[in-house]
């Protein structure tokens, strides 16, 4: 018996020359037909403790190894590595944001027709790919996992950390543990969803459902913030038979360059994912103009999603494609903790240093809003400020002393870029001058070297003020302190003031306290903790998203997503032939 586990390449010469076998090995493309490895579970985290000296030597050789060198990183068109310097193509330096005198990557830029050649090249490479079998395309993601948690492990840490301005343990959980976790249960998710078949069948009539990709190619817009959020944006619609066209952030690049060349090495093949960085208008505008754009896989600001949806909307209106395009996005939030006075306060101090100023309040979960009941708002600030000065966790040079930070053992490092830290300095000095808040704790930032901006704690007067609603995507934090016997009151605002849905923490011993907070901000957060941080969803564990203006909340880390991105056939073979038109009825 020939088997169906083979390459692409003998995949296709055995359908060619095996003309019987073609509809078995199309039908093992969108079928479970193989179990996935019994022991996928989630990667652990290595701690890089004081202890750990072979994960810091490791660790540190790789970062000189990116630091010694500005990497040249082309665009990946059918599996074509095209650099601009040896084409008139433009290019962008990405910089180390902890030190932006220091280019790490100098990064080709994509041209209307580059954009244009990916996609084609996604649509040719589209019929090979998903006919290819469940288990081919499968050991290609388990593979890179495998990888990236082993060979590539402190490269992949080093350009994440240096790229992307994260500490070790921040690196860790994202571009190590998350992302294998993302290729791995995807698997698991994917062989649970091809196995769903119709539960009945008439006497003489045997019903399947099958689970093509996407007719299109799927557009994926990843974010700076999470190399594991990238991963899953081309990974989780590649691995249901779909073809992309990847724009990373510009961010990001050096770290995502990697992730793509691991993914090769695993067998990725050519035109699967294609890999154009360039100007984010442009190329959307290209690729939203295509009759064979299929989906939207989305991470980023909530101002550009909309945009984008508005657009593809209008596309529809206007007959531009062949089906209607898949929409999938998580954008912001204005994540909240809440604290009643009858909670474990110390639990609720260090849970929100940690969700508000871990990699500098730029998770898309990061806490950004804080409600303290009255009889315990000043014994919370003043223990929150002494533990954030005792940890030197100002990552900042000031007048008032020096205080270390962005090194490899620093809490918090730099924000991304010189506009996110022009726009948070702005949210600083607009405090200072604004009667309804004060800044008490924090306010510092410096750009001599990196940018620098500290944990800055604004306690607002007003409940509904811009500083309660806004997203600044930085280390601050807004206070509103509210009458003890308001608890109830207070869940209606928590509610009531945002326009986002993410994420958001209850603190609190008593559980009829809890119940209400969970009755009443049922959907204020599509992640919602009792007594811990509103950052930190694991794959598998706590499934990722949120509603409202937050995104379209199908949940990254969870079996739903990949749902998003198959087009079910349901067939029915009948095995009894009939020898008239009439019912019996007809009589």
């Amino acid at each position: 018996m020939l088997s169906l586990t083979k390459t692409a390449r003998q995949t296709a010469l055995m359908r060619s020359s095996v003309p019987s076998l073609r509809g078995s090995v199309r039908s093992l493309s969108q079928f479970g037909t193989v179990k996935p490895p019994v022991h996928i579970k989630n990667e652990p985290v290595k701690p890089f403790g004081s202890n750990d000296t072979k994960d810091w030597d490791l660790l540190r050789a790789s970062l000189m190894k990116f630091k010694s060198s500005s990497l040249e990183i082309p665009l990946i068109i059918n599996g074509e590595r095209i650099y601009y310097n040896n084409s008139k193509r433009s290019f962008y330096e990405q910089r180390n944001p902890a030190d932006h005198k220091e280019i790490l990557a100098n990064v080709t830029q994509a041209t209307d027709l580059d954009v244009k050649d990916a996609i084609n090249a996604a649509t040719l490479a589209k019929q090979k790919w998903y006919q290819l079998s469940f288990y081919d395309r499968a050991a290609i993601f388990l593979k890179a996992a495998d990888l990236i948690s082993t060979k590539y492990r402190y490269d992949m840490l080093a350009a994440t950390m240096l790229g992307q301005g994260k500490n070790v343990y921040q690196a860790e959980i994202d571009c190590i543990t998350e992302l294998s976790d993302f290729f791995r249960f995807n698997v698991k998710y994917a062989h649970k969803l091809y196995k769903k078949q119709p539960i009945q069948s008439a006497t003489g009539v045997w019903n399947k459902a099958e689970y093509r990709p996407l007719e299109g190619f799927v557009y994926a817009v990843s974010p700076f913030n999470f190399t594991a959020i990238a991963a899953n944006l081309i990974g989780a619609p590649a691995l249901m038979g779909n073809t992309v066209v990847w724009k990373p952030s510009q961010s990001a690049t050096l770290s995502n360059y990697l992730l793509l060349t691991v993914l090769e090495e695993a067998g990725l093949p050519k035109g699967v994912i294609n890999f154009i960085p360039g100007d984010p208008e442009s190329i959307t505008n290209e690729v939203l103009n295509d009759k064979n754009f299929g989906a939207l896989h989305f991470t980023g600001s909530t101002n550009v999603f909309k945009q984008l949806y508005g657009k593809i909307q209008n596309g529809i209106m206007d007959g531009k494609y062949k089906d209607y395009p898949r929409i999938v996005g998580e954008t912001g939030g204005k994540n909240f903790h809440l604290v009643h006075q009858n909670c474990n306060l110390t639990n609720a101090i260090f849970s929100t240093i940690r969700g508000a100023f871990e990699y500098q309040g730029q998770k898309c979960s990061a806490t950004s809003r804080l409600y303290l009941p009255s009889s315990k708002s000043e014994e919370f600030l003043n223990d929150f400020a002494n533990i954030l000065k005792q940890g030197n966790m100002i990552p900042v040079n000031t007048a008032a002393g020096t205080i270390s930070g962005g090194d490899l053992h620093g809490f918090m490092g730099p924000v991304i870029h010189e506009q996110s830290f022009n726009k948070l300095v702005k949210v600083i000095e607009d405090a200072k001058e604004d009667p309804d808040l004060e800044i008490v704790y924090g306010g510092q930032y410096d750009k001599s070297k990196g940018w620098f901006v500290g944990p800055t704690v604004i306690k607002c007067k007003d409940p509904k003020h811009k500083y309660m609603t806004t997203e600044f995507f930085g280390p601050i934090l807004t206070v509103y302190e509210y009458p003890d016997g308001e608890f109830s009151q207070v869940c209606d605002l928590v509610n009531e003031t945002s326009i986002y849905g993410l994420t958001g923490s209850i603190f609190a011993k008593d559980r009829d306290i809890i119940n209400l907070a969970d009755e009443k901000l049922k959907f204020a957060a599509g992640n919602f903790y009792i007594n811990d941080k509103c950052t930190g969803a694991v794959v598998a564990q706590q499934w990722f998203g949120g509603a409202r203006m937050s995104g379209t909340n199908d949940k990254s880390g969870g079996e739903n997503i990949l749902s998003r991105f198959v087009s079910i056939r349901n067939t029915k073979e009948n095995f009894l032939e009939i020898n008239d038109f009439k019912y019996p009825s007809n009589y």
